[in-house]
């Protein structure tokens, strides 16, 4: 049986992004034990009661904006895959794409990475990125020799996470100092050290 894809009503779709710009405000604002529905209701200039049409909660909401997020990232970096041949303006396609959304969305990210008090969206990008990470250790471990010296694989994909995140944040806090491509270039000169 062939499905076809539901098609959602704009009018559904710019409610849940006033709710969602609303929340990151308020993130902007507050610390997130502090927001409830009535002040994101407010802020979005909504009823209460059509936040409940669209979450249960404000944990339902936050979990389903990291679901988005991660399926955003995913959606920016799907398709590209290293090619350690390629030349060197074409070796952080991938990355480059992601920072660049990353900026072009940088009041979302800055808000949501940064938060010391809700690590949802950390974690989500955390879980994404060690999936990518990981194929590609297996990929490199499978081109080298068995007797060569290799790091455990759940080693380097924490490594490569914690490493990429973490810039991405300092980036991020620091007001993205740089272009999306140098940061990228510069990512990827480190891990060919």
């Amino acid at each position: 049986m062939t499905t076809t894809p539901q098609h959602t009503d704009p009018r559904v779709l710019r409610t849940r992004q006033l709710l969602r710009d609303a929340v990151i405000d308020l993130m902007e604002e507050m610390s997130i034990e502090k927001i409830t529905v009535n002040r994101i209701a407010e802020r979005a200039k909504i009823n209460r009661v059509t936040f409940y049409l669209h979450y249960k909660d404000i944990p339902d909401m936050l979990e389903r904006m990291a679901d988005d997020m991660a399926e955003d990232v995913l959606q920016v970096v799907s398709g590209y895959t290293d090619n350690p041949e390629a030349a060197d303006d074409e070796k952080w396609p991938m990355l480059e794409r992601l920072l660049t959304h990353i900026a072009e969305n940088s009041k979302f990210y800055k808000i949501v990475l940064t938060s010391r008090k809700s690590t949802i969206f950390t974690d989500r990008l955390f879980s994404l990125m060690a999936d990518l990470i990981s194929a590609r250790v297996e990929q490199r471990l499978a081109a080298r020799e068995a007797s060569e010296v290799t790091v455990q694989k759940d080693i380097a994909v924490w490594y490569g996470c914690a490493a990429l995140i973490g810039t991405i944040i300092a980036w991020l806090r620091e007001d993205m100092p740089y272009s999306p491509q140098y940061l990228a270039k510069q990512i990827t000169l480190l891990r060919s050290n």
